[in-house]
């Protein structure tokens, strides 16, 4: 029998009407080769202020993600939410899951709207697909913030235990719950304190039919194309310095990540550890997070010397 009414469904009308006030309009743009890409624009495009794209992680679409901070950014950037492909409204018909082509469409999308340069934040799957823009099209992104992407994670870092989970197929498990339990580990893992101590498994069963059966499958080669031969070596170097937050007791990818991270990128990138938070920073942390991502992105620009060593970003 069908429910009379979902928490879960109300939840997501009320964030699109808080997204609307807000300022911002939903727009579907079809990139052709079956490709369809939905994402929340600014009503009114200001050129005197600069663009930024949040890109979203794993787990529901993108305004459950990026809700908090929609408002306080819209008075100083021009906001621009995607759906990934596979999320929300974004789908595709071509056979690629890997977060390249994930990169590729929202570098498409953003060409469609006019947008040529842009700031950009990628939390999680996202910081993924972020950073594969950023080595793709060094000359599109101005300044790029990665917050718990685990993109420095290598195949055998699963084998040799570095992870909650001891297998891609568990993590799928978690990543993508279809039981009740499976969402309270979610929460568990995501979490360094909880928000909810007990969820009654009606609201639980809710949340995994209106957010979690859509695509399943599709979403389960997302994240086995992410773990798939992936080396250290591969990952290309970055043209700018980024941001990198992290959660200081992060479950899903931990801390020791954002340090080999910025190893990779160099010295000149720009490392926060927030306490006393997890993975989802964006809602243990958010204020903090925001506080962090908006002095690196409104920082004066430092001088385009080439032969200069200093890095004018700082997060204070």
């Amino acid at each position: 029998m069908a429910r009379c009414f979902s928490f879960t469904a109300t939840r997501d009308r009320c964030l699109r009407f808080s997204f609307s006030l807000s300022g911002l309009k939903s727009t579907t743009t079809d990139l052709g080769q079956g490709t369809v890409m939905h994402c929340w624009v600014p009503r009114r495009h200001r050129p005197s202020k600069p663009n930024l794209v949040l890109l979203h992680g794993i787990g529901a679409n993108a305004m459950w993600q990026w809700n908090e901070f929609i408002s306080p950014l819209m008075s100083r950037f021009n906001v621009y939410v995607p759906d990934l492909v596979f999320f929300g409204d974004s789908y595709t018909t071509r056979p690629d899951r890997s977060e390249s082509f994930q990169a590729q469409c929202i570098s498409g999308l953003m060409k469609k709207l006019g947008v040529d340069t842009m700031n950009l934040v990628g939390m999680s799957y996202g910081g993924f697909v972020a950073y594969s823009m950023a080595a793709q099209f060094p000359d599109r992104i101005e300044r790029l913030v990665l917050c718990c992407a685990g993109v420095c994670m290598e195949d055998k870092d699963m084998d040799e235990g570095m992870f909650k989970v001891g297998n891609i197929e568990d993590a799928i498990s978690v990543l993508l719950p279809q039981t009740p339990d499976m969402v309270r580990q979610l929460i568990r893992m995501s979490f360094h304190k909880p928000p909810f101590k007990k969820v009654p498994s009606c609201f639980l069963e809710d949340f995994i039919e209106v957010m979690c059966t859509e695509y399943l499958q599709e979403k389960k080669e997302l994240i086995q194309a992410l773990q798939r031969d992936r080396k250290l070596s591969n990952l290309p170097k970055l043209d700018k310095p980024p941001l990198i937050i992290w959660g200081e007791y992060d479950q899903v990818f931990p801390v020791e990540l954002a340090h080999r991270l910025k190893r990779h990128v160099g010295e000149n990138a720009k490392l926060v550890v927030i306490k006393d938070a997890g993975h989802a920073i964006n809602v243990e942390k958010s204020n903090e997070m925001f506080q962090h991502m908006k002095a690196f992105l409104t920082d004066p620009l430092p001088p385009s010397n080439p032969n200069s060593q200093t890095n004018g970003h700082k997060a204070g």
